[in-house]
């Protein structure tokens, strides 16, 4: 069962996805919830809380992200670059809501999206040893997220580029 402070986010990448930022007011966040404007008040103080409460969940979600491609048994490398394009998980849909944020007045939409999508540099770095292989993993699984962020799942092309990049890595990790 998803707290109050989830549903409450959820709704709002739901508003954000059909109606934008101008269409995300306390009062539509607050009924896509299923709560009143107060109930949302009493978890977000106010609308720009609100948005920030969205950021912070795409600061958790690729935290998490990161330890389980660190953990997988396919190893990191393998994980990130399937993670990375995975059409319509949780991770995605909270990318496109904040993206959809971008430009507004007292957020740092950018710095949070750049962050979580740079967070996956050091675990790559760790798991290959070397500098350039490990940005070349994260640009490429840069370029699958990109696609994946508008639907298009992950060709039969792109999986032998991941082949050959997981190839490569466990080649250089040794």
């Amino acid at each position: 069962m998803s707290s109050t402070r989830d549903r409450i986010i959820d709704a709002l990448q739901e508003v954000l996805a059909q109606d934008g930022p101008e269409g995300a007011t306390l009062e539509a966040v607050a009924a896509a919830a299923g709560i009143s404007k107060g109930g949302l008040l009493y978890h977000f103080k106010s609308k720009e809380a609100l948005f920030n409460g969205l950021l912070e969940r795409l600061r958790e979600l690729g935290a998490l992200d990161v330890q389980r491609c660190r953990a997988s048994h396919d190893g990191p490398v393998a994980a990130y670059l399937r993670s990375s394009s995975v059409v319509g998980d949780e991770y995605t849909s909270t990318v496109l809501a904040a993206l959809r944020l971008t430009g507004t007045r007292a957020l740092d939409v950018e710095s949070a999206v750049s962050a979580s999508l740079d967070s996956w540099g050091p675990m790559l770095l760790e798991a290959v040893g070397d500098p350039v292989l490990a940005r070349l993993v994260q640009l490429v699984g840069d370029g699958l997220y990109l696609h994946a962020l508008f639907g298009e799942e992950a060709t039969a092309l792109d999986r032998q580029v991941i082949s050959r990049l997981v190839e490569q890595a466990a080649t250089a990790a040794g």
